[in-house]
């Protein structure tokens, strides 16, 4: 047959199906694999929930929270920091690109460690991608040495 011509091949019930070479093939899946790689990697994910039933509670001691630090609350899985003394912030620990949860921040910057995206503690700001999306925050108060979700 004359080159740019596909071969036909008749299936059982007598429809023509192409014949395609293992080189297209292979080519055809190579590049559906790449396409979901980028896909995978490209947009956040969808915000997170917020947490429930949270309103109102004790989620940290003032005292375990350094100054330029935080401590990570699993049971609500927030992250509390204190980029400045005596202000308290609250985020989601929730990192909005795929998922994972951020560690504690380290000189008012939170890591993701499964990516690497970046997060400013004292706004939840992505500082660094692939995260666009910022961290959820959460209002807090001081009340005694606790802190409190308003």
């Amino acid at each position: 047959m004359g080159e740019g011509r596909q071969h036909m091949r008749s299936s059982e019930r007598g429809f023509a199906m192409p014949e395609i070479g293992r080189r297209q093939a292979l080519g055809v899946a190579g590049v559906a694999a790449c396409g979901l790689a980028l896909a995978g990697c490209g947009a956040d994910a969808a915000e997170p929930e917020r947490a429930q039933g949270i309103k109102g509670q004790v989620i940290a001691k003032t005292a375990d929270v350094p100054v330029g630090g935080g401590t990570v609350v699993d049971r609500w899985r927030i992250v509390v920091t204190q980029p400045t003394e005596g202000v308290y912030k609250a985020f989601s620990a929730v990192c909005p690109h795929r998922g994972c949860a951020v560690g504690l921040p380290k000189e008012n910057v939170m890591t993701c460690p499964c990516h690497g995206s970046e997060f400013a503690a004292d706004t939840g700001k992505a500082l660094t991608g692939p995260a666009t999306g910022q961290l959820t925050a959460y209002q807090v108060k001081v009340e005694g040495d606790g802190i409190v979700v308003v």
